[in-house]
């Protein structure tokens, strides 16, 4: 994973390499990204438009080639591009057309691809985690695209002379473009059209395509071990997120089985690290680091269990709003921990995790899906999560972790996964109180219980059936009440009362929320920018439909998982 930017429509008239350097000092901003080497293509123009593509590179596959922008033989094709093709290898032996491959990289088949195929259609076949700029110089023609559930960051808008500007970080065009936005995942747009298309449908988006629809457990676990076995793509050293909830537990069991005899490119060498590393981190005490060690101990992982102090994270929070681009409260709460988690990784010599966001969205994990009055409704709100994935766990994993040059995998969200555990009922995955007859025990009272079904064997019980921590309460519920009570102390209820006037792009409405929002706009001060994150209340992490479900819901405003109370055992008591 990488950073990409890109200017297109420079006409002849343009000083072009002023425009160079221009997007050169722009895409340092998100080096971070890209620590490793930089490349960058001008095409000048002349009897069409020209461009500027940079790419910031990390390299994780084939380290010793596969520099970026990717160019084509015939070097009318440029291609800079954030991610991993993980079936990159397939398509290249169902490609129709012989095309002259340059590098080992798994990203230049989009070049072939695009060559041979219509966007609509090879997109499609992308299995991966993806934003690309790709330049066809013959017809000056421009396909952006971003994968279908926004995995990796893009972002677009105009500078001042109307040229389309694109970065996989939002600080290098927040101050190039007034119109700074977040480019749709699942699209594609084509500079040449002026159009911007989905190409991302899948049937099991509508409920009455998946009722009654049964997946049996063996096949569930067979798609996840396929998914996590095909994000093991890696040609450097490589480990796996370990909190000890259920979902990285599970990530880290099926990568354990692969790493004790994986090896690279067939047979022809070994991997760079054949035991398996993970990685936790929370306050002194936190559920998260005492599960990950019995999880870390049953599975045999060489394990690093990493404390940090509510100073620290303090300390760390400007800098983690400035990376992760927003002023979301549970985004922010959970993105601080991980960002001093991926700097002791980075500092370990490892580029590459498996994580396990997702899940949730998935199979509804989150504690309010307790609440759900019947299983459209719960598959509905599944899509809306979905749906908004890219703008909370995607963001918060992606710019946390790539924020220190470590980039994050997360097999749940693998496309052909995504296929199977999506075209399940809803009613199987909700939470039933003991009317599934045969069913083990627990397996209706507890989110996700067809998921913990169908690994059964796979982790302790404790870990298999431990119940549902979101990241920021399992670091340590101390993160978030200190969290709370600092901003009480910097945010006073004057401001917080006039808080629509100062902010009137989604006015915050608690005191943290306030806090975040001011440290937001010192480096992001844009309406444009403001626009770009999400609003609406939140029960636990639920989309603002969902807190009609239960009637306590209106009364909370606290996306913890602790606010649902009577659900979880350390739930707080609704006011």
């Amino acid at each position: 994973m990488c950073s990409i930017f890109g200017i297109f429509g420079l006409q002849p008239g343009d000083d072009a390499q002023a425009l160079r350097r221009q997007s050169l000092e722009l895409s340092q901003r998100q080096r971070h990204r890209g620590p490793d080497w930089s490349g960058v293509h001008l095409d000048a123009g002349g009897a069409s438009e020209g461009c500027v593509l940079v790419h910031e590179r990390l390299a994780i596959v084939d380290p010793a080639g596969g520099s970026q922008p990717l160019l084509s033989d015939d070097g009318e094709l440029a291609l800079a591009v954030n991610g991993e093709i993980y079936n990159h290898r397939e398509l290249k032996k169902e490609l129709k057309k012989s095309y002259g491959f340059l590098t080992e990289s798994d990203c230049e088949v989009i070049n072939a691809l695009y060559r041979e195929d219509e966007p609509a259609s090879f997109l499609n076949r992308l299995n991966g985690i993806f934003a690309f700029a790709l330049w066809d110089k013959a017809k000056g023609r421009a396909l952006i695209a971003r994968d279908p559930i926004g995995v990796c960051p893009l972002y677009w808008g105009h500078d001042k002379q109307g040229r389309l500007c694109v970065a996989s970080e939002m600080k290098s065009l927040a101050d190039l473009c007034a119109d700074v936005a977040q480019f749709p995942p699942g699209h594609w747009y084509d500079t040449a059209t002026g159009e911007l298309t989905k190409y991302y449908e899948r049937p099991w988006r509508d409920y009455a395509a998946v009722k009654d629809v049964e997946v049996d457990a063996r096949e569930l676990r067979e798609a996840f071990e396929a998914a996590v076995h095909r994000q093991l793509m890696t040609d450097v050293p490589y480990g796996v997120l370990l909190s000890g909830g259920l979902d990285s537990s599970l990530v880290a069991a099926v990568a354990a089985r692969y790493a004790r005899h994986r090896i690279e490119d067939g047979d022809k060498s070994e991997a760079w690290w054949p035991r398996l590393h993970s990685f936790a981190i929370g306050l002194k005490g936190s559920p998260d680091l005492a599960a990950a060690k019995i999880a870390a101990e049953a599975l045999g992982t060489v394990h690093h269990g990493f404390e940090y102090t509510f100073e620290e994270g303090l300390d760390a929070l400007p800098e983690v709003i400035r990376h992760v681009e927003t002023y979301d409260v549970t985004t922010i709460r959970a993105s601080t921990p991980m960002y001093l988690l991926a700097r002791r990784i980075k500092a370990m010599g490892v580029k590459m995790v498996l994580s396990g966001e997702g899940s949730d969205e998935v199979f509804g994990g989150y504690l309010y899906f307790h609440k759900a009055p019947n299983a459209g409704e719960f598959h509905e709100e599944l899509i809306r999560k979905l749906d908004a994935l890219y703008n909370y766990d995607c963001l918060r994993a992606n710019k946390s972790m790539m924020a220190w040059g470590v980039e994050p995998r997360v097999p749940f969200l693998d496309r052909e996964f995504l296929d199977v555990a999506m075209r399940m009922d809803a009613k199987y995955k909700m939470i039933r109180k003991g009317d599934a007859a045969g069913a083990p025990q627990g397996y209706q009272r507890m989110e996700k219980g067809v998921l913990r079904n169908a690994f059964e064997g796979y982790l302790p019980e404790s870990i298999l059936w431990r119940q549902k921590e979101q990241f920021s309460d399992g670091v340590g519920y101390g993160w978030i009440d200190g969290l709370k009570a600092h901003a009480e102390k910097m945010v006073s209820d004057r401001e917080l009362a006039a808080a629509d006037k100062r902010f009137p792009v989604n006015p915050p409405q608690t005191k943290e929320a306030y806090f975040y929002r001011s440290v937001f706009e010192q480096f992001y001060p844009s309406p444009a920018a403001a626009d770009t994150v999400p609003g609406g209340k939140s029960i636990a992490c639920s989309s603002p439909a969902a807190i009609a479900w239960d009637a306590s819901f209106a009364k909370m405003a606290d996306p913890s998982g602790r606010a649902v109370a009577g659900v979880h055992n350390d739930a707080v008591a609704a006011v």
